[in-house]
C-alpha cells in the first residue's frame, strides 16, 4: 500500500490526519490510535480480552516513517506499535484503493 501524500498531527484537536493521491482522507484520534496499537504486547492483551484504558490526554509526539507504515510515539512512553498505511486506512473506515 502506498503511503499517504499528506500526513499532518495535530497536538491541539489529538488527532492524526491522513490524506491519499486517490482523494481517499482520515482523521484518528491520538486516543483511537493508542488504543489501537499494534505492537505485539498490545494485540497479546487484546487477544486474552483485557480492555486497555486510554488516557483521554494522551498525545502523538513523534511520528517516525518505516516505509510500509510510521512508528508512533505516545505522552504515555509507549512506542512498540507500528502502524502499516493499510491498518491506518482500517482503522479510519477507509477502503484501499487498488
Amino acid at each position: 500500500m502506498d503511503a499517504p501524500s499528506s500526513l499532518r498531527n495535530s497536538l491541539g484537536e489529538g488527532c492524526l490526519t491522513l490524506e491519499w493521491a486517490d482523494g481517499a482522507s482520515l482523521s484518528l484520534s491520538h486516543v483511537r490510535l493508542r488504543g489501537a496499537c499494534p505492537c505485539a504486547q498490545c494485540k497479546a492483551a487484546r487477544l486474552r480480552g483485557a480492555i486497555a484504558l486510554v488516557n483521554e490526554g494522551v498525545r502523538l509526539e513523534r511520528i517516525a516513517l518505516q516505509g510500509y507504515g510510521v512508528q508512533l510515539v505516545f505522552s504515555d512512553g509507549h512506542e512498540r506499535g507500528i502502524y502499516p498505511w493499510g491498518y491506518l486506512r482500517e482503522l479510519g473506515g477507509v477502503a484501499s484503493a487498488r
